[in-house]
């Protein structure tokens, strides 16, 4: 029998299949996730939700609800982004050279639904030396359950 945590990753599975359309997304998302995740855009640094936050729990993409973070990767980068030292999976998110701007990164996407989530650097202080620096805009945080 599904509990309601199943019965929910179906209907977000189901909703991350079904491309939308532009109009669809703008419907769904505010302008600044609309933005952040559909344009490749940027939050100002120190501007977001998640920045600063420290709650135990996942990080979701925004617009399709995919796990993406757990909460223990999470780190204080001070670079006004929040960022964790891996994704929950690496088939959770994509990876796409990025030379906007007139600099060479390495843009990181939701691998189910190709929202724009942030870069990925190679200065972690962690053992897996990275640091994902994602928009908060571009997440939804779940707390977890006692």
């Amino acid at each position: 029998m599904n509990d309601d945590n199943d019965l929910r990753d179906d209907r977000v599975q189901a909703e991350a299949t079904t491309p939308r359309s532009d109009a669809e997304w703008r419907a769904k998302l505010t302008p600044e996730q609309y933005r952040v995740t559909r344009e490749k855009g940027t939050e100002r640094p120190f501007s977001g939700a998640y920045w600063d936050h420290t709650a135990d729990g996942t990080y979701r993409c925004v617009c399709c609800g995919e796990p993406l973070f757990e909460s223990s990767t999470k780190f204080d980068a001070g670079c006004g982004w929040p960022s964790f030292d891996r994704p929950i999976g690496k088939s959770r998110v994509a990876e796409h050279t990025d030379l906007s701007h007139g600099m060479r990164r390495t843009e990181v996407v939701c691998a189910k639904c190709q929202a724009h989530l942030g870069h990925v650097f190679e200065d972690g202080p962690t053992d897996t030396g990275l640091r994902y620096c994602m928009n908060s805009a571009s997440l939804d945080f779940e707390p977890k359950k006692s």
